[in-house]
């Protein structure tokens, strides 16, 4: 098992990486002057040449590019090259407006599948692994993001997409599955279907390995598919516009690399823009170093993290972004307090009598704010007892208000009662946007 897939360029000194980074920035910025009539605009707007970027500490200077703008582009304004010289689009869902168009070059490909060659080796996944990935195919970029990563290592892959669960657990077992890509709420629900037919996974498969991503999940919920399945559980991170799943943790767990020759990472005060220390909490940003046709110049991620430049156990020196909080748009600001899904997962997930599953409702009465979560109870902790019951609701709103410092109404439902996913989970309702 190789321990690196490019140990020259993972195990660089810093000081290497960033001069490269300062190269690389400005050559991008000379790039999309010339061939993005979209970034010659924004920076003229803003005052900025291209000979003004002398260096990486000049990153400051270059405006933010949001997701608005690929909308409004839509659907190639910002791209840098022609059609003629795309080798494959892919398309956003288009569920909160206008979708994202991303074309890929022959040369962004490869870059994509250097960039999951990396992950996938830093993860111990290869050539000896057969590596089943449950994201969907198509105009989402997982399913063939992930593919061709995998294939790079010398995975032996099989294509399985999303649905289609019994069948899914069916070849796991009969092609000797060592490696399982999805969601990880599709993975809790191939958990359940598993147990429904009498099959376990750490008995009855090979499965070794999780590649979970998509969505934000906690440490306390990498801990109970840890248990529950019998196998190590590693974060995935990417988006579409930036090419799809890009990176992972390594084998340390204590972080996603970013690799700083692709790609130059930012973490801003989301309300100022202006950067956070290391080590401190903010909104991802992240500058495409090497992709020919959508470059995107400080892009706004929404992603809420911890930047970490200091050397990884692995040996990588490239830099980690801690786990993913969860999307500045997906926070809730309830009575004046902020509140994000995974803080919610987080402390449930520490509490046995509960289960995986939950959604967060939110409703204004009477202009107030009310914010209520209902729950699974495991099998084990359901209880025809009313005392048992209300006993446990207070125990759960009292954890929730310890954290989240706003009285939570709780309410306990049998297990298998709220709505399974196999693809992104739904956990919150806000009927105060309805």
């Amino acid at each position: 098992m190789i321990e690196y897939w490019n140990p020259q360029i993972e195990r660089m000194p810093v000081e290497e990486l960033k001069e490269i980074q300062g190269e690389k920035l400005c050559n991008l910025v000379k790039y999309v002057y010339e061939h993005s009539p979209f970034y010659r605009k924004r920076f003229d707007d803003a005052g900025i040449r291209p000979e003004d970027i002398k260096s990486l500490d000049d990153v400051t200077k270059l405006p933010f590019t949001y997701k608005k703008d690929l909308r409004d582009t839509y659907p190639t304004g910002m791209f840098c090259v022609p059609n003629n010289k795309l080798v494959r689009f892919h398309v956003s869902s288009g569920t909160t407006g206008k979708p994202t168009v991303v074309g890929y070059t022959d040369n962004d490909i490869k870059a994509w599948t250097t960039s999951l060659a990396r992950a996938m080796t830093s993860i111990g996944v290869g050539r000896d692994d057969v590596m089943q990935i449950g994201y969907g195919y198509g105009l989402f970029t997982g399913g063939l993001g992930m593919h061709y990563g995998a294939e790079e290592t010398g995975c032996t892959v099989l294509p399985a997409s999303s649905g289609n669960t019994d069948r899914q657990i069916e070849l796991m077992q009969d092609l000797g599955t060592t490696v399982i890509g999805c969601t990880p709420s599709y993975f809790l629900f191939m958990i359940e279907a598993a147990k429904s037919a009498g099959v376990s996974f750490q008995d009855d498969t090979d499965l070794r390995v999780g590649v979970f991503g998509a969505e934000p999940w906690s440490e306390e919920m990498r801990k109970r598919i840890e248990e529950s399945a019998g196998i190590k559980a590693y974060d995935i991170f990417g988006t579409s516009e930036l090419s799809g799943p890009l990176f992972t943790e390594c084998r340390e767990q204590k972080g996603i690399h970013i690799w700083a020759d692709q790609f130059l990472v930012e973490v801003i005060d989301p309300d100022t823009g202006e950067p956070v220390p290391n080590g401190e909490r903010g909104e991802l940003v992240i500058t495409t170093l090497v992709k020919e046709a959508l470059p995107l110049i400080r892009y706004r991620i929404g992603d809420i993290t911890v930047l970490n430049w200091d050397e990884c156990e692995c040996g990588r020196t490239h830099p980690r972004i801690m786990r993913v909080l969860g999307r500045a748009d997906d926070m809730l600001i309830v009575r004046g307090i902020n509140v994000f899904p995974g803080q919610v997962e987080s402390v449930l997930m520490k509490i046995p009598e509960v289960g995986e599953h939950f959604m967060i409702i939110v409703d204004r009465i009477n202009e107030l704010d009310i914010m209520k979560v209902q729950i699974e109870m495991t099998d084990v902790a359901f209880s025809d007892k009313v005392n048992d019951i209300i006993n446990l609701e207070k125990k759960v709103a009292s954890a929730l208000k310890g954290v989240l410092n706003i009285a939570v109404k709780v309410e306990l439902v049998e297990h298998g009662s709220l709505p399974r996913s196999m693809g992104k989970a739904k956990k919150v309702i806000d009927n105060r946007k309805l």
